[in-house]
């Protein structure tokens, strides 16, 4: 059976499959609480009889948990965990930029949306909103704008008259109060930006895209936007999926 995790910010999604790639068991772990015990506490499954696991892969964006969740599973399983980085991920896409400069997780959804012959921006609304764009079966590069969650808290933390609030999606362009116009700036400005990004992209380079939507808030925008878009939320869980065959 294959192990793959995707490490975030926020969250840890782990995932078991079997050899014929389907799911056996899926986890979500709270990032803030990664440490031996909780690693204990959530990973018991993997000592069952009936589960033989035989690779490891992860991406993460966050060094020290991935050490973590490495030492653990050496320790308690005796087989070498990889992080996609260390595999020679140039045979599944190629990669025109610095590829130590990009996120794992970023890499990962290239690789699970490329098949070899169409064009595709991708829309990660994680702890930043990131663009990555694949034209056929290369890499292109992307952008990291500030992350919705983050930047609502942010603003709460620093303004005293504004509250703590969740993002929702609003009609009204016009707030009456100072949450519902701290929602509709949020809403519609991240709209706008995620349409001014996709067009700024396709006019630099000439090129026609298939937009993929992923992450938290995909589901609020996917039927706002000006562009034909797709949500795909296991996109970075596929792309660990087709790296297996590195292993």
């Amino acid at each position: 059976m294959y192990f793959i995790g995707d490490i975030g910010n926020t969250e840890v999604k782990i995932c078991v499959y079997s050899q014929k790639k389907k799911l056996i068991k899926k986890i979500i772990l709270k990032s803030n609480l990664i440490n031996n015990n909780y690693l204990k506490k959530n990973l018991t499954f993997i000592f069952k009889k009936k589960i033989i696991i035989k690779k490891i892969i992860f991406s993460s964006v966050v060094p020290r948990i991935f050490r973590l969740i490495k030492t653990f599973l050496l320790k308690n399983l005796k087989l070498k965990c990889f992080e996609i980085k260390q595999l020679n991920i140039n045979k599944l896409i190629k990669i025109s930029v610095n590829r130590k400069q990009i996120g794992s997780d970023r890499l990962c959804n290239a690789i699970g949306i490329n098949d070899n012959k169409n064009n595709y921006i991708i829309v990660d609304f994680g702890t930043a909103t990131t663009f990555d764009v694949i034209i056929k079966n290369k890499y292109l590069g992307g952008i990291i704008a500030p992350g919705v969650s983050l930047s609502l808290n942010t603003l709460a933390s620093k303004a005293s008259l504004i509250p703590s609030l969740k993002l929702k999606k609003v009609k009204s362009i016009l707030g009456k109060n100072t949450i519902s116009a701290v929602r509709s700036g949020f809403y519609w400005g991240y709209i706008g930006l995620v349409e001014n990004i996709i067009d700024k992209i396709s006019k630099q380079t000439k090129k026609k895209y298939k937009v993929i939507l992923t992450g938290g808030y995909s589901h609020l925008f996917i039927k706002s936007i000006r562009q034909k878009a797709f949500i795909d939320k296991d996109i970075t869980i596929k792309g660990l999926l087709k790296i297996t065959k590195l292993l």
